[in-house]
């Protein structure tokens, strides 16, 4: 019934009917025809509609309405309204959640912002009409933020924001460590994986599966968040599992990727549905087989900050020359940390260092975001494990000023084994798709112009640039570059779909696997658009479960 009911949705969203998918207006693809069939368990398109945040949603947002200047705060570009603006934050979440509200004008802050309890949201009167204006960086603020990796690297290079959200006591254990010159517990379990309290055991699953059996549903409720772990084996099994499996993922040599290892276990934070007896089902379905080798189960984590949010202001930084590359000072934009269903809409970031970042963050949504100014280092990145996130209507803007020489431009970052995020709908004057090794996979990128002058980077311990199930789909690259657009040459079990006619220069990568990828093109060098034009809405369209 549910296959017969995904076909009927599919003909509904793109027209398809009967007959070769070429006969039918010339612009549908065979490999939508066939997701439609078999949406959740596909071996080159994932499954992403129920990507992003719910929050909006939701019939239980708290209705209180704070305003923070009746918390001192001033928009008069001369008085440091961060305190001000945090008292107000703190207030709404010791009363349950609320919206502080900021009016049209220019706040300035010396501090950072910060978002810490659940169902806060910070508010502007428009992205337009409201200014931040930030005059620090979060070196000067918190600390020097070094790498666990060793060396002079600065880890605000991928990781803070000016405006952060993060849970209470996540944030005080993250600034501790950093005034300490001690690495951060980062991730949802990060580097304090023992602490951690296993619920249930669970028993085998494929991916695609919306319910898992477990082994005691005692502790379990609809609702609840937990954490679906798997590790690895010894022989990197999972790995090669995310990979697509087979011949080359069986072939490629794991054990001195230890960066890429240290990201394992791999942990999902996913929200439950429903309870029956011993079979739990989930609010999506699993992105990976469950397999006993993988010792699966399902824990405790760090408490994640849900259903906050930042709305209509632009974040504007004191403009300072870029900082050469991985030596970045923390002028950066906004920063999602252990979140789960929060929402970012109509917010600019202006002179950052770093423009929007996931880190360990899942279900959640940056809608109408844009980053501007002087030039950054990733305008948007997604790492540490974060995963079902969704970018939509999303703008780089072209640099004000000429970018000084030792500096880095990525673009829309994916990294560190994070999967099911999707960035839709985009206007790229600048940038790349940097696939940022760390073997992210199942991400969809749609809809998208991009001027591709960016690079990606990724330390070889990172391992490979790609997993599974990666897709590209309506694509349009104003130069020409093929460089992490076309994509059936260097991942296994993609898909590149509509795609006009690109030319390699530049960064060229070669495939981290050997022999076939299993990958898949269709519609390349076409002028025309692809149907459905955007993959994430048409998925949406076909939601079931």
């Amino acid at each position: 019934m549910l296959g017969g009911a995904v076909a009927v949705a599919a003909a509904a969203v793109t027209g398809i009917g009967a007959g070769p998918a070429s006969a039918r207006a010339g612009h549908v693809p065979d490999i939508w025809t066939e997701f439609a069939k078999a949406p959740f368990t596909h071996p080159q398109i994932p499954y992403v509609g129920r990507a992003g945040s719910r929050r909006a949603a939701r019939p239980d947002r708290p209705s209180r309405v704070l305003r923070a200047e009746s918390y001192g705060a001033v928009a008069d570009a001369t008085t440091d309204s961060a305190p001000a603006i945090n008292r107000a934050l703190a207030a709404a979440g010791r009363a349950g959640g609320g919206t502080v509200l900021l009016g049209e004008g220019t706040y300035r802050i010396d501090d950072l912002i910060h978002i810490g309890h659940d169902d806060v949201v910070l508010k502007g009167a428009g992205s337009t009409r409201t200014k931040l204006y930030a005059t620090r960086n979060l070196t000067e603020l918190i600390g020097v933020y070094g790498s666990r990796y060793g060396g002079d690297k600065s880890s605000w290079s991928w990781a803070g924001g000016l405006i952060w959200l993060c849970p209470a006591d996540r944030f005080r254990t993250l600034t501790d460590a950093i005034r300490a010159r001690a690495w951060p517990f980062e991730g949802w379990t990060g580097n304090r994986r023992d602490e951690w309290r296993t619920l249930t055991t669970v028993a085998p699953a494929r991916r695609g599966s919306w319910s898992v059996t477990v082994a005691d549903a005692d502790g379990l409720r609809s609702g609840d968040l937990v954490l679906l772990r798997l590790a690895d084996d010894a022989d990197h099994t999972l790995l090669e599992h995310m990979a697509g499996g087979g011949p080359g993922p069986e072939a490629y040599f794991w054990d001195d990727k230890t960066k890429l290892t240290s990201y394992v276990p791999y942990e999902w934070p996913v929200r439950i549905a429903a309870v029956r007896g011993t079979r739990v089902t989930f609010e999506r379905p699993l992105p990976l087989d469950v397999r006993p080798e993988w010792d699966p189960r399902l824990t405790t984590h760090v408490t994640a900050l849900t259903g906050a949010g930042v709305e209509g202001l632009t974040l504007e930084a004191v403009e300072t020359p870029q900082s050469p590359h991985l030596l970045d000072k923390g002028y950066n934009g906004v920063a999602l940390q252990c979140t789960y269903d929060c929402l970012i809409d109509d917010v600019t970031v202006w002179n950052v260092d770093n423009g929007f970042g996931f880190v360990a963050a899942s279900a959640s949504t940056l809608r109408r975001t844009r980053v501007g100014g002087r030039g950054a280092h990733h305008p948007y990145f997604c790492r540490e494990g974060s995963h079902d996130n969704l970018v939509e209507d999303f703008a780089i803007e072209g640099r004000t000023v000429p970018a000084p020489s030792g500096t880095q431009l990525h673009g829309i970052n994916v990294e560190g084994l994070s999967s099911s995020n999707v960035w839709s709908r985009g206007r790229m004057e600048m940038g790349t798709f940097d696939s940022h090794r760390g073997m992210p996979f199942a991400n969809v990128r749609t809809d998208i112009t991009v001027n591709n002058n960016g690079r990606h980077g990724g330390d070889a311990s990172a391992g490979p640039l790609f997993g599974a199930r990666f897709t590209h789909w309506n694509i349009r690259v104003t130069n020409e570059r093929a460089g992490l657009m076309k994509i059936d040459g260097l991942a296994p079990y993609s898909a590149t779909v509509g795609v006009n006619t690109v030319r390699e220069f530049d960064q060229t990568d070669v495939p981290d696997f050997t022999g076939d990828l299993n990958s898949r093109l269709e519609l390349y060098g076409t002028t025309d658009e692809v149907r459905p034009r955007n993959l994430y809405e048409a998925q949406q369209d076909l939601r079931l479960g």
